[in-house]
Order: C-alpha cells, then structure tokens, then sequence
C-alpha cells in the first residue's frame, strides 16, 4: 500500500491538514498540493512530505501531474467550481477520485461522469466525509431492511459547527432554496417550508428540511424515489429562515456571495482538538412504505463531523488502494457497504426498529 503514491489536494486547508497529518500518523507519505506554493510549503516541512502546487486551470497539465498518483483525497473547495476539473484530469490520467464535499451538483456531475469513468477504470467517489458517509450508510441499511420504501427521511442532529468549507456551501444554498425528491425529480422548495418532529437519539425535536447531498446520493444508493433530510432548529429560527425566501434573489448575486463568503473567512474556525473528542452526532433515517403501512427507523452515533471527514475519507483511500473492481462513479455504501460508518474510530453500530 505504502508504494501506491496518495494525493491530498487542498492540504493547508483545515481538513484537509487534519487528512495529512493523521496520514502520517497512520505510517502513509502523502503527496501535498493545492494552488499555493507559500501555503504548502510550511506543512510540507513539517511533515517532510513532498509537496506540488499545480493549478486546476489547466487539465492537461493536471492529468499530467496526477499520472503516477494511485488516489486523489480533493479537499479544495468550492468545490462547484473545483470538483469537475479534478474529476476530468483523474479520468483523464486513471486515478481514483474522492472528495469531502456536500455540494448536490457535484454528486450529479459525479453520476454524470459515470460512463467515462467506468470506461477508464477510474472510481469517482465524492462525500467521503460527514457528507455524506454516515447518512449514505443508513440510507443503504434501512433500504436493506424495507426494499419496498417508497419514502426515505433522513437527518442529523450534531454537536458540531460548521466547518469553514460547509459554511460557505450553505452560503451558496440560501440564495436557491431547500431540496427534496419527489416522485424521482429533485425538487427546489422554499427555505424553512418543511418542518416535523423528529428523535433524532436524544430526545424529540422540531427540525426543518435542508437541501442535503442525500437528496442526490441516497436516490443513487437506493433507488427510493421521494427522500427528504431534516436537522434540528428552533421554530424562531426556523421562521428567520423562511423569511430569506423573499430574498433569495439578491442572495444569488455574484457580490453577496462574495461577501458573506468573506465573513466565514474573517470569522469561522474550526474546532480543536480536545473541542472535536468532546462532540457526537446523531443519525436517524426512516423508510416508509405508505401503501404497505410499513415503516422502519434506524439510528447510528458517530464522532463529529471533522473526525468523520478525515477518518472516513482515509477509509476509503485505503479500500481504494486495494481496489481491483470496476470503474464509474460510486457512493461511499455502494463502493465500501453500509458497513463503512461502524468502522470508523468514535462510531457505532447502525440500530434499525420499528421506531
């Protein structure tokens, strides 16, 4: 395994750092990149790990420096405009892709990209983080359980914050709307418009629909047609989020983004540590079958979300390392098994029941 040379683009950003350095840990010597060669350099050093500052510009040149390179661990968001080009030069060149992204238009372009990657023997792999490992391993247990659903509800209620990257991916949501899927289709609904009851693992609570990746991934890995996820909120706030509806506009210009994306940058860090050991996450899901009258719930614990990330994306790296099956894209349940969230350091196991 140590010979098959590992990638980890976007390695002085927050998690992808927290990837390199417990890569290390676990013996491996991964190559860094990223766009910058100031920025690499210090953690290169010391790691003592080599390091290449290539752009994502220029695809020729990128499958060029990607050619003896076995898995690319894609840390650098936003990854609505980073994804595609990477995903391109990795077919392109025949290396294995996989990223920690959440964003839902990079699991379409993902699926989109299945045939060219089945036909160079390359795996696409998105969200092998907290987005959306844990939620994906669910929906494939529940859909194991209950074959027939024809409704898949997803959510989650974490201790965790948001990580620079996903906040600035729920910037770009506000000025679109929520998501669910309806009879196949993705639908666009208005922030804050669908609300219920959920106990999540710890107690009921009200929680609202949001435009989760599991809206695209779970309809991969299953099949079901109408899948909505959910996770905890106050009313108050909740109404806050409807009242962006009227906005969502001016949301969508260029320079808001921009802005608000600044703020994260001035204001969001992440967790340390000690802070991270101290946070869980609660995973529940339901399938239903309405015209049966069947239903089914499950639940699985996980660490935080950052844990999640870095431990999951090196579980797949190393499934991928291994690898010997075909080419296309993949979930993270449909190319590892619903298994891979119970394997990871601070998880348990998935528990399914009528309620």
């Amino acid at each position: 395994m140590n010979n098959k040379q590992i990638l980890i683009y976007g390695a002085y950003g927050y998690t992808g750092e927290l990837i390199a350095r417990k890569a290390v840990a676990r013996g491996l010597r991964p190559i860094l990149s990223g766009r910058s060669a100031a920025k690499l350099q210090p953690l290169a050093n010391e790691l003592g790990l080599p390091a290449i500052a290539v752009s994502l510009d220029d695809e020729d040149v990128l499958a060029r420096t990607l050619q003896d390179i076995a898995v690319v661990i894609h840390c650098a968001g936003p990854f609505s405009a980073t994804a595609e080009p990477m995903m391109r030069a990795c077919i392109k060149s025949g290396t294995h892709y996989q990223d920690i992204t959440g964003e839902m238009a990079v699991y379409q372009q993902a699926h989109a990209l299945h045939a060219e990657a089945k036909a160079a023997g390359v795996v696409l792999c998105p969200g092998t983080g907290f987005d959306v490992i844990p939620t994906d391993c669910l929906a494939m247990a529940l859909h194991k359980a209950m074959t027939s659903a024809t409704h898949l509800t997803l959510g989650f209620d974490s201790d965790s914050g948001l990580s620079p990257g996903t906040a600035k991916t729920s910037i770009e949501s506000m000025g679109v709307g929520g998501a669910v899927r309806r009879n196949g289709k993705i639908e666009v609904i208005p922030h804050g418009e669908l609300t219920r009851k959920i106990n999540f693992g710890r107690g009921e609570k009200f929680a609202v629909a949001i435009p989760w990746g599991d809206i695209a991934t779970a309809y991969y890995s299953t099949e079901i047609p109408n899948i909505e996820v959910y996770i905890p909120m106050s009313p108050r706030r909740a109404k806050k989020m409807r009242g962006l509806n009227k906005f969502r506009w001016l949301l969508r210009m260029n320079w808001v983004q921009k802005w608000l994306k600044s703020k994260v940058d001035k204001s969001v860090r992440g967790p340390t540590e000690n802070q991270r050991a101290e946070q869980k996450t609660w995973v529940w899901g339901e399938v239903r079958n309405d015209r049966r009258g069947e239903r089914r719930v499950g639940r699985v614990v996980t660490a935080n979300g950052y844990d999640v990330t870095v431990y999951g994306s090196l579980a797949v790296m190393e499934h991928l390392l291994g690898y010997e099956g075909k080419g296309g894209y993949f979930t993270p349940s449909k190319l590892c098994g619903h298994q891979l969230v119970e394997k990871l350091p601070g998880s348990g196991v998935i528990k399914i029941g009528i309620d």
